[in-house]
Order: C-alpha cells, then sequence, then structure tokens
C-alpha cells in the first residue's frame, strides 16, 4: 500500500483567514499577549514567593494612605482606587470604540478613542505622582503598632525603613492620641530619646504641637526588595500603558484620516482593543499583589 504524496507546494493557509476563523493579524496579537503573559506571571510569582517567605513587610494600608491636595489625610488606598477606576474607564470606552467601529462609525470610533487616550494618560500621570510621592515625598504612619515595631526591629528589617529614632516622626505617628499615651509612650522606649537630651515633660509639649500641627515627616522608601519589585513591575506595566496610549494616538489619527473606511472594516481597532484590554488585567493582578495582600 502506497502513501499519499502531498505537493510541497501545498499552501495549508495564506495568511487570510485562519482554521480558527479569524485573521492572521489576530492570532499574531493572540501570541503576542500570550507571551506578555508569561513575563508579567514570572515577575509576579517571584514577588509573591519573596513576600509569602519574609515574617513581616509592608503595610499597604500605611504606604499607600497619600492623596494629592489632601496633605496628611489618612486615605488607606483611596488613590491607587482611583487610577483602577480611571483604567477600567478606559478599557470600557475602548469596547465602545470596536463596537462603533463593526458599525462602520467613524466619529464614534474618533469620540471613544480619544477618552481612551484620555484614560490612559490620566493614569500615567497619577502613576508618576505616586511614584515621586513614594520617593521623595512625606509619609505618615497613624497606629501605636506600626511605631512600636518601627522602634523594635533593626533598621535591616524595618518595615517602615526609618533607620534612626525620630520623636516626631514615633508621637506623629499618633495624631489623636491623648497626652496621657504619649507619655506612656514615651515612658516606654525612654531610652531611646535619652540621646536627644529632652525630658519626658519637653516631650509630651512638643509632642502635643506636631500632634495638633499634624506634621510628621517620615522619609521612607521602604525595604529595598519591596522597592525593586514594586518599581521594575508597576513600572514595566507603566510602560506597557505608556505603548497603548502610542498605539491609541496611532489608531485615533488613521481613523480621523480615513484610513480605516478606505480599507472597509476597522479590524485595526480591535486589535488594539485586545492589547489594551490585556494591560486593564494585568493591573488587577498587580493591584492584588502590591496594594491588597
Amino acid at each position: 500500500m502506497s502513501a499519499t504524496t502531498i505537493p510541497s507546494n501545498t499552501k495549508w493557509w495564506n495568511g487570510g483567514r485562519s482554521p480558527f476563523d479569524i485573521s492572521y493579524g489576530k492570532v499574531m496579537m493572540w501570541y503576542f499577549l500570550m507571551s506578555d503573559a508569561f513575563t508579567f506571571g514570572a515577575f509576579i510569582i517571584s514577588y509573591a514567593t519573596l513576600r509569602f517567605s519574609m515574617n513581616s513587610w509592608v503595610d499597604a494600608n500605611q504606604v499607600f494612605n497619600a492623596f494629592p491636595g489632601l496633605h496628611g489625610a489618612d486615605l488607606p488606598l483611596a488613590f491607587v482606587s482611583l487610577m483602577t477606576f480611571i483604567l477600567i474607564f478606559s478599557s470600557v470606552t475602548m469596547v465602545l470604540a470596536v463596537h462603533e467601529g463593526h458599525n462602520m462609525n467613524k466619529k464614534g470610533v474618533e469620540k471613544y478613542m480619544l477618552w481612551t487616550i484620555l484614560g490612559g494618560a490620566a493614569f500615567l500621570g497619577c502613576q508618576a505622582w505616586e511614584w515621586t510621592h513614594l520617593l521623595t515625598g512625606e509619609h505618615f504612619i497613624l497606629s501605636k503598632e506600626g511605631v512600636l515595631s518601627a522602634l523594635n526591629t533593626t533598621p535591616s528589617h524595618n518595615p517602615w525603613g526609618i533607620d534612626h529614632v525620630d520623636k516626631a516622626a514615633v508621637i506623629g505617628a499618633l495624631p489623636k492620641a491623648s497626652p496621657e499615651l504619649l507619655t506612656a509612650m514615651i515612658h516606654e522606649h525612654n531610652h531611646a530619646f535619652n540621646a536627644q537630651g529632652l525630658g519626658t515633660a519637653q516631650l509630651v509639649e512638643e509632642a502635643t504641637k506636631l500632634v495638633n500641627a499634624g506634621t510628621v515627616h517620615v522619609g521612607s522608601q521602604g525595604p529595598p526588595a519591596f522597592g525593586s519589585y514594586f518599581f521594575g513591575i508597576t513600572g514595566f506595566h507603566g510602560f506597557h500603558v505608556f505603548s497603548g496610549v502610542v498605539i491609541n494616538v496611532i489608531m485615533y489619527l488613521k481613523t480621523k484620516l480615513g484610513h480605516f473606511d478606505q480599507r472597509g472594516h476597522y479590524e485595526m481597532i480591535e486589535k488594539a482593543g485586545l492589547y489594551w484590554h490585556f494591560v486593564d488585567l494585568v493591573w488587577v493582578f498587580v493591584f492584588l499583589c502590591f496594594y491588597l495582600v
């Protein structure tokens, strides 16, 4: 029985419609997104492995509690929640842009692509503020437990990054504290304050002023491992958002110039939408790992 011979020049797929009934461009976009997902997955798994192998770690409610324009306010995760809302909103407008493209509505695509671009740019602006604040801004510690932990740990394992005992940082950590509680804390760690040459009464008086003024300055970048992973992974994601904004701007301009009407379809908008939704989905995992867990 002879085997069937297949001609060597047989074309199995000419690059038009694929066996999955989608275009070649969409297949390649899915391949790219899959490989990118592996990269993000490796980063997040590496972070999670280190995170859960350590006894102490950063408390997200204390580190990410600032909000632009509200100096000294204790609003845990409020700003990052706003960032998440902005990114999800931009994903919704991208869905609407793709929908308008299916209907061959040029004006509708332009409108929703512009909203998507503005959403991406707003997210990048928020991330820039957050990075600047974490690197150069003021950080507020607002729990007695956190203060005691900072005092009782060595600088190399200090979850707040405080490398010396600072009376302003310690006492300012209790903005609603009574003088009695302040006195108790000072007595509890009296050995730590002796070097500052201030008596208990003076410290209490100065502490009360600091509490009333609400000004406590704790310059902190946190544990090196946390900083490396946080800035590395959020920066990598931010680069993807920036790339997506650039792509969306190009798609917006091509729409405005009528290129897709000339082709008879808006598939490029759909492929840009796949990338943008992937960026939004990755942020969900980044948000979960760094801000919630």
